[in-house]
């Protein structure tokens, strides 16, 4: 990685590319049961907001700073709004919202590996196939009259990264998370203007025509796939406005932050307040192997008064009282300082936050030891989170799936909700 400047401590847009590949997608597997029911309360729409911070930050320069140990690192403990709580000094403005925030501080998913960890933190499963958390939650509070796509990934472009792991399984194509990149709108979103609204609609005349002759001779579930990213993609034409940011006025842009991450957060909320059941931001570079102190200082002085800002704007919108907005990586950091100055994977024990509808704030749970290797009090797991995370949106999460006559459980039998995190 680049070293920006020290920081003091104190359009591409893809669903398997739009349209040219989504017809090779094969994984779609029909539709949900009519019994299944999204929400188990007429509740109104719920939506998710996942920040990822891809790579696996610190707990120890995070959510759960051991000072004065031999595993604590340099960094101070400091006060937050929860009395007798503190959290590391890289997130200042964190600190003083807390009381606003549900954080777990005993997360033990025992996975160390990136791809592993991101899938199973995001599926709730270690066996492959089954739908990613945006995925699940497009599906699970999908509406009839939706039209704009229930899963929508920010990120910037670049190599194929950790985050871009699982998608919707066995749900198929129409619920795989649609990337934007950059925060550039999508490409071909605009009719070219050599083609008339006559002559475009005649082409879409022959589309379905030739899509049913192909339906009715062969397998339907890749024209199925390939209709629903087709119809998504018509319906963004229409909204391209969702991802104009120079709408918003130019001190917000300021207290977001003129940053990748500031930004990408910042056409989050757009894309939330346009009825996105689920948008996901990731946060990259927190893998920090080598100059750990250092990549957290500039990792953490991005993220903490942008989070803040974020949820500010979204409470002043009214959006904050129905979103989930969860904060994970895919791993913590180990206790031992390599010979890098680095933090290496660790799965054993380590953080995550929460904040918004569903969940208890002001709670801390869960506990580590004092040098932090292990998990003291409440251990979760990563399937105990997924459960958690969609009875918070108001999801019975012991319900099944049900395609072609098979059911699946939406979440892993074997774990069980938090109960003490759920409002």
């Amino acid at each position: 990685m680049p070293r920006p400047p020290l920081i003091n401590a104190a359009s591409a847009m893809s669903r398997r590319h739009w349209l040219t590949s989504a017809a090779a997608g094969t994984l779609g597997c029909g539709i949900l049961g009519d019994s299944l029911t999204a929400l188990s309360s007429p509740l109104p729409r719920r939506q998710l907001l996942i920040l990822f911070l891809s790579g696996g930050p610190s707990q120890f320069e995070t959510w759960d700073p051991k000072p004065g140990a031999k595993t604590g690192g340099p960094f101070r403990a400091i006060p937050t709004s929860i009395p007798g709580i503190k959290i590391g000094e890289l997130l200042p403005h964190t600190a003083k919202i807390l009381h606003r925030l549900t954080v777990v501080r005993s997360v033990a998913s025992n996975i160390a590996d990136h791809f592993q960890g991101h899938y199973a933190l995001q599926s709730g499963r270690i066996a492959p196939g089954y739908p990613v958390l945006g995925s699940a939650v497009a599906k699970l509070l999908e509406k009839p009259d939706d039209i704009l796509p229930g899963y929508i990934s920010i990120r910037r472009n670049g190599p194929k990264a950790y985050t871009d792991v699982g998608d919707a399984g066995f749900l198929g194509a129409k619920y795989d998370g649609v990337r934007v990149y950059d925060n550039l709108p999508p490409e071909n979103l605009i009719r070219p203007t050599g083609i008339s609204p006559v002559t475009a609609r005649s082409i879409d005349q022959i589309r379905r025509a030739t899509d049913e002759q192909f339906r009715q001779r062969r397998d339907s579930r890749p024209i199925e796939s390939y209709e629903a990213t087709y119809q998504q993609a018509a319906a963004l034409m229409g909204h391209r406005e969702i991802f104009d940011l120079k709408q918003e006025p130019a001190d917000l842009h300021d207290r977001y932050g003129r940053h990748e991450f500031g930004q990408h957060c910042l056409l989050a909320r757009r894309l939330l307040e346009s009825g996105i059941n689920c948008v996901k931001v990731t946060h990259f570079d927190w893998d920090a192997h080598q100059d750990n102190f250092y990549w957290h200082q500039v990792r953490c002085a991005e993220f903490d008064r942008t989070f803040v800002t974020l949820l500010d704007d979204l409470e002043q919108r009214g959006i904050l009282e129905h979103t989930l907005v969860v904060v994970t990586g895919e791993m913590g950091r180990t206790p031992q300082i390599n010979n890098l100055g680095g933090r290496d994977h660790w799965g054993r024990a380590w953080s995550m936050a929460m904040a918004g509808c569903g969940v208890n704030p002001g709670l801390v749970y869960g506990a580590t030891n004092d040098s932090g290797t292990e998990v003291t009090e409440n251990p979760v797991s990563h399937g105990d989170l997924f459960h958690t995370y969609l009875q918070a949106l108001g999801i019975d999460s012991h319900m099944n799936y049900t395609l072609d006559d098979q059911t699946n459980p939406v979440a892993d039998p074997d774990a069980t909700p938090i109960s003490a995190l759920l409002a």
